[in-house]
């Protein structure tokens, strides 16, 4: 799952070597925690969050499959 935020981003970015994905395993939840260059942020989020909404659904999708909660926050 990790490996899938980080792929969705570094597609998205200018600068994919500052793209970090950060993984907090929890009992049932699972927190995915993304930081990329402050330049890429609008990127990542999109216009008007469609972009991150998107990631998410998928995060979320994904997570269903193996039966935990997946939650992606993008860190500034």
């Amino acid at each position: 799952m990790k490996e899938l935020v980080e792929r969705m981003a570094k597609a998205l970015v200018d600068k994919p070597e500052d793209v970090v994905v950060n993984e907090i395993d929890g009992e049932k939840t699972t927190v995915y925690e993304l930081k990329v260059a402050s330049t890429d942020l609008g990127k990542v989020i999109g216009k008007q969050g469609k972009t991150a909404r998107a990631m998410r659904t998928i995060l979320s999708a994904s997570g269903t499959k193996i039966g935990k909660r997946c939650v992606l926050e993008i860190l500034e």
